[in-house]
């Protein structure tokens, strides 16, 4: 059977789904789905990754995005259709996120979401996870890889699925694609570079966020396939809105920042790890 706990979740996000066209706030969805405002908020966030309102926000304006380029709908209408009361408002919002307004969104004339809709798993996998769990990836993985990559894309802004699967393609043909997957659950997933030290792509599921995945990726990477080596990646600039989290986690992890870039037209920030060379020679 499910969790009851999951089972509450996957009922907060259909009511939300069903409600993107009118404002969803806390306390409308913890009267629907019977439990205090403080029980849902902790239980979603804990299990998505975000708060409601965070999740709402980026589902309404992914849904806007889609709009604005692939109809011709007013800009007005369809800040209306998703949930704003007026095109000041929405314009603000949308630009927090996108870093362009509506309009250049739309003469652009390029798709990306900033949210899908979450799907959770049926029960949390009730084992232990180790190094020795994460293994090479398979082109027979490619579908269930994106599924997972799906749902992080609250990470990847600007993400072009298309292209994102030519090049995993070339990274599982050239061993530098590495999956966690237990009892047909695909828990994380990292693609990384021999060359430049860098991981190009790490997403764990939202359910296992915080179960240390992440750290367990890492130590498989240090470890196995570039020892001694700088690691870095890229992910959002400080107080960017879009952030659910990102920056944090690398910080935990022990990267630290580094340059501002933009990447894709996205304004983003490296980060490195370089410590643990020095825990190494430390150790000889």
């Amino acid at each position: 059977m499910k969790k009851k706990s999951v089972i509450d979740i996957e009922a907060v996000i259909s009511y939300i789904e069903n409600n993107l066209d009118g404002k969803v706030e806390l306390d409308t969805v913890a009267r629907y789905v019977h439990y205090s405002k403080y029980y849902i908020h902790r239980m979603f966030t804990k299990t998505v990754g975000m708060t409601i309102h965070d999740y709402v926000v980026r589902r309404q304006l992914t849904e806007a995005a889609k709009l604005l380029v692939f109809s011709t709908k007013p800009i007005i209408e369809i800040a209306f259709i998703c949930g704003y009361e007026s095109q000041p408002a929405f314009t603000v919002a949308f630009k927090a996120m996108y870093k362009i307004t509506p309009a250049e969104y739309r003469e652009r004339q390029e798709f990306y979401p900033l949210q899908l809709r979450v799907t959770l798993h049926s029960k949390n996998v009730k084992i232990n996870f180790s190094k020795s769990d994460i293994r090479l990836a398979k082109m027979e993985d490619i579908s269930a890889w994106m599924e997972l990559v799906r749902l992080v894309i609250d990470g990847y802004p600007n993400l072009n699925e298309l292209e994102y699967i030519e090049k995993l393609k070339v990274c599982i043909e050239q061993r530098n694609a590495l999956i966690l997957e237990k009892q047909n659950t695909v828990v994380g997933v990292m693609a990384f570079s021999y060359d430049t030290g860098s991981i190009e792509f790490m997403g764990i599921h939202p359910q296992y966020r915080n179960k240390g995945i992440q750290k367990l990726f890492l130590d498989k990477l240090i470890e196995e396939y570039i020892p001694d080596r700088e690691i870095s990646t890229t992910t959002y600039r400080k107080h960017d809105r879009a952030d659910t989290g990102y920056r944090n986690e690398l910080m935990q992890l022990g990267f630290a920042e580094r340059e501002l870039l933009i990447e894709f037209g996205y304004p983003t920030q490296r980060f490195v790890r370089s410590d643990h060379i020095m825990e190494v020679k430390n150790s000889d």
